[in-house]
């Protein structure tokens, strides 16, 4: 427990195939409701628990830097791509505890349906040694109801882990360095990456789905095409 509040950092980790603008707007929420001071977009090397992406590493790249260029609160973190391999958050959390200290408190940044598979990832104890986790939940999602998650709605052994956790106000964050979890209410766009490259594969316009530079990107590049 810190007597005095620590600067929040978000952690947002994804395969951003490509990234658009459901993630942009969950960050840019979540970072004004938790106040973090930055949020890292970290584009994974090789998920563990999803199919590979189609686009290549240095063109996710490309897509986020181009997509989050001008917030100066969004930053981007190519470790996992530079680290290869499959990419595990903990290995990310312990890397950037060593580089930024002690004087900062992490908050990973992830899905509801994305949070009930924690049980499934790697050393997944250890997270909550070193980070916070907020999750974006869409309303009427069995993880929407703030201070707890419904009765029945994680795994057995992760609710046993999290039973104590949960908490109902983002500003307790700040005052402990890790371990707690936060329902944010974000507007959460129906927006996929899944129907973006179809849409791309299949000759239609996914205008106002992705940023103008990242559409330019994928366009320019031949992205997802068939």
């Amino acid at each position: 427990m810190n007597d005095f509040p620590v600067p929040l950092v978000g952690i947002f980790g994804g395969t951003f195939d490509p990234v658009h603008y459901g993630h942009l707007r969950i960050a840019e929420e979540i970072a004004e409701l938790a106040g973090l001071r930055e949020i890292r977009f970290v584009p994974a090397g090789i998920p563990r628990l999803r199919r590979s992406p189609e686009a290549s590493l240095e063109h996710r790249v490309e897509m986020v830097r181009l997509a989050i260029e001008g917030n100066s609160r969004f930053i981007l973190d190519e470790r996992e791509v530079i680290r290869g391999g499959v990419s595990y958050s903990v290995d990310t959390l312990r890397e950037l505890r060593q580089e930024l200290g002690k004087d900062v408190v992490f908050c990973l940044v992830t899905g509801a349906d994305a949070f009930m598979r924690l049980a499934e990832w790697h050393r997944w104890r250890e997270l909550f040694e070193l980070c916070h986790f907020i999750i974006a939940a869409r309303p009427g999602h069995l993880l929407s109801t703030g201070s707890r998650a419904s009765p029945g709605a994680l795994p057995q052994e992760l609710e046993a882990e999290c039973r104590d956790r949960w908490i109902s106000s983002a500003e307790s964050l700040k005052y402990v360095s890790g371990g707690l979890i936060f329902t944010a209410q974000t507007t959460l766009l129906d927006i996929s990456a899944t129907a973006i490259r179809a849409r791309v594969a299949s000759g239609k316009s996914i205008r106002y789905l992705v940023p103008e530079d990242t559409r330019d990107y994928i366009t320019a590049n031949d992205l997802y095409r068939e």
